[in-house]
């Protein structure tokens, strides 16, 4: 299969000239983000992000395993992602790239080691039995910046996902179905989502969001995982020149501004699904 072609001379040098007039190809200002569209499915935990033309499918499943021994009132959250071809030529089937390896890595971070989702409450009988939570994600259009787009469809197909209630008596457990009982969300303490900058040259031009263009012809990119709270949860800088302390902290604070606008869309959406779900059920 044929993979992407590298641009042109002339392409990076046009889309740097008009980096430094503070123009973007598709009309963005610099630190503008494409629009977000997020939809349901009909299960819950099944989200479609698009941030611009880019498109991820992320679906949240639960099943009840055994804790590991030396943390018995903790349960589990996994990330698994897959890209295939379909989301790009430069993608191969079964295999990996590096970029695929340094996204989930990210991701992981930002949703699973910033404790994101209170695994402790996720317990049903310590020792014996706990939920295990995975996000199955699926990236289906590269056009650019997958990274945030993914994170964004994560954290809402979590806040989205709604598991079995149990009834726990002595040491039998007993999982309800959905028309038996209303199911639980999980419990999440905070919603951290990526937001990624990409470096031009040495003189650290930069842009949020960058599309697929953009991501093949900067030097380097900074990603910050932020939530609403201004709470920075990972800090991520590859290649391009180094970048100084007020450079970091000028994209901190524009991040939080950017991951307050998308909060409020996610709620927003996540809203809307509540009340139509109600509507039906009436």
């Amino acid at each position: 299969m044929p993979r992407d072609p590298d641009p042109s001379l002339n392409e990076s040098s046009f889309v740097q000239t008009c980096l430094r007039k503070g123009l973007r190809l598709d009309g963005r200002g610099m630190y503008e983000m494409r629009s977000v569209d997020v939809r349901f499915g009909e299960e819950f935990g099944w989200v479609e992000c698009r941030l611009g033309g880019t498109r991820v499918v992320a679906q949240v499943s639960a099943e009840i395993v055994k804790p590991l021994p030396d943390r018995p009132y903790e349960g589990f959250v996994s990330l698994v992602t897959e890209i295939s071809p379909m989301a790009s030529a430069a993608y191969e089937a079964g295999r990996a790239s590096e970029d695929e390896v340094l996204m989930t890595r990210l991701l992981e971070k930002a949703l699973r080691r910033s404790n994101a989702v209170d695994r402790e409450a996720l317990c049903i009988v310590a020792g014996q039995k706990v939920w295990s939570i995975r996000v199955d994600v699926h990236f289906l259009d590269d056009e650019g910046n997958m990274l945030d787009c993914v994170s964004i469809a994560a954290m809402t197909a979590l806040r989205h996902f709604r598991r079995p209630d149990v009834t726990v008596v002595g040491e039998e457990v007993t999982v309800h179905s959905m028309t038996e009982r209303v199911p639980v969300p999980l419990a999440i303490h905070h919603s951290p989502m990526c937001l990624t900058f990409a470096f031009f040259g040495d003189d650290s031009l930069a842009v949020l969001d960058p599309t697929h263009l953009e991501s093949q012809l900067c030097t380097g990119t900074l990603t910050l995982a932020l939530n609403s709270q201004s709470e920075i949860c990972v800090l991520s800088k590859q290649g391009g020149a180094p970048l100084g302390a007020d450079e970091v902290m000028r994209a901190v604070s524009l991040g939080v501004e950017r991951v307050r606008e998308v909060e409020g869309r996610v709620v927003s959406a996540l809203g809307e699904e509540k009340r139509r779900r109600v509507v039906e059920v009436r």
